[in-house]
């Protein structure tokens, strides 16, 4: 399938969703969310994947085991391409009601990524590069934020320009493209393009000093 855009019964759809998160929504408007949503999201990532790699669609149905909101569906469509050997540092796109948000970096990591993370940071080489990278998006328009401790760890100075940085568990960062004509067209592809392409530098800063967990993952 090629991606034309996303259609506006897509963004519709989720209006409704929003407003009746039931079972019954749901099944009546499966349709719609098919072909207007689940749809152009896979042609957009198939057509992204030549170069960023192939990603993976969310499901659309909410884990509530442990949460107080027991809506069952998710109010946005989202998808993640992880760079296969990489261990860190993943692109992000996700369609809702609000339009378009796209993000890169690093949602979770285990501790000792985090461990090698703070190595990283503290590095008079590595450290100042992701300083002027996280600058450089912050100045362009990015959210930059993630999972942060309220003071710096132990062993590692804080007055250093880099504090803010040490203090973070997960780095990522995200911009929000609002609802626009340009949403229903190709156009989309390139603006998810052109933003993942800005995160690139980003995510090879994770991938290079920060790689793949060594320990073993418990699934719940």
């Amino acid at each position: 399938m090629t991606f034309n855009g996303f259609p506006d019964e897509g963004l519709v759809f989720y209006e409704g969703l929003e407003a009746d998160n039931s079972k019954t929504y749901w099944t009546r408007s499966k349709a719609v969310y098919d072909s207007c949503v689940r749809a152009p999201v896979q042609a957009l990532v198939d057509a992204l994947a030549p170069e960023f790699g192939p990603a993976k669609l969310f499901r659309p149905y909410r884990d509530v085991r442990f949460s107080h909101d027991k809506t069952p569906y998710k109010t946005h469509q989202g998808a993640v391409a992880v760079p296969e050997g990489r261990g860190a540092g993943a692109w992000y796109v996700e369609i809702s009601a609000e339009g378009l948000r796209v993000a890169g970096g690093a949602w979770r990591l285990e501790s000792d990524q985090v461990e090698r993370y703070r190595r990283a940071v503290a590095d008079d080489v590595q450290g100042p590069r992701l300083r002027a990278e996280v600058d450089r998006l912050a100045a362009g328009g990015w959210d930059v934020s993630g999972d942060r401790l309220t003071r710096v760890p132990k062993g590692y100075d804080v007055d250093d320009g880099r504090a803010d940085l040490l203090r973070h568990r997960s780095l990522h960062a995200g911009r929000l493209f609002e609802y626009a004509d340009w949403l229903h067209g190709p156009d989309a592809l390139e603006r998810v393009r052109t933003a993942w392409r800005d995160l690139t530098a980003l995510n090879a800063w994770l991938a290079d000093n920060v790689g793949a967990t060594t320990k073993e993952i418990r699934r719940r």
